[in-house]
């Protein structure tokens, strides 16, 4: 299981989130490809980037800084937020980012999610950002009627790559995983799975790593950057377990 950590950009800046809400954040820093410089120097083989602003607003708003760090940083770089048609979807490939994961897109626009597996097949991620068991869109900003297990069900023929798992009641709050909904997730779900959200200590990566070789990722933000989690003594750890 790979540790990910994760860069949230708004307004050029690095900053954290509590359970989505734009106005309560926490700015960690304002030099974007430094930040992932950090984390690759800590031994980081991929970075979870969100365009925060471009999640609300549907369309990119820190391209600037997110093609900055694929040029400065020599790992896997994934990004989301207003990934909303293929014009940007094949900009940002073109720029060399590895992965890119669609939320709102998936959701509300089937023949858009469809023509972006069909060109880069395995490339593309499903957001799956949930409050109650409903998707979250825009941003985290309404809920959909539908459900994630639903929506998981309708996607089993698509040629994802992997789906995002974001507990939002869980994120910025370092309460621990949902462990409970990503059984179900794992249940319903046709394509690997990355863990998102609450995940603030060893123990909580052990317990994801416990799901089996299916989850193959969990995304780190808060804890790292409250030095509540150490990257290296992380994947230490959990490649003793894997021993």
């Amino acid at each position: 299981m790979v540790v990910i950590p994760a860069i949230d950009v708004k307004d050029g800046r690095c900053v954290r989130l509590r359970q989505g809400d734009m106005d309560a954040e926490t700015v960690y820093g304002t030099d974007i490809p430094s930040m992932a410089t950090r984390w690759v120097q800590a031994g980081a083989t991929i970075i979870h980037l969100v365009d925060l602003n471009g999640a609300v607003e549907g369309e990119p708003r820190n391209l600037t800084q997110i093609e900055a760090v694929v040029r400065s940083a020599p790992v896997q770089v994934q990004v989301g937020g207003g990934i909303r048609n293929m014009a940007t979807v094949r900009r940002y490939f073109k720029s060399g980012i590895s992965r890119i994961v669609l939320g709102t897109g998936a959701l509300k626009d089937r023949a858009f999610l469809r023509q972006a597996c069909q060109e880069f097949p395995k490339r593309i991620l499903l957001g799956l950002d949930a409050r109650d068991g409903k998707v979250a869109v825009n941003g985290w900003t309404s809920l959909s009627e539908t459900t994630a297990t639903h929506l998981l069900k309708e996607l089993a023929g698509f040629d994802l790559g992997a789906v995002i798992y974001t507990d939002i009641a869980r994120d910025g709050m370092l309460s621990g995983p949902n462990i409970a909904a990503l059984r179900e997730i794992l249940t319903f779900s046709a394509f690997p799975v990355i863990a998102s959200g609450g995940i603030s200590t060893i123990e909580d990566l052990q317990a994801l790593q416990s799901l089996g070789p299916r989850v193959e990722g969990a995304i780190v933000g808060k804890a790292l950057y409250d030095g509540k989690l150490n990257y290296r003594e992380a994947v230490a750890a959990l490649r003793r377990a894997d021993g």
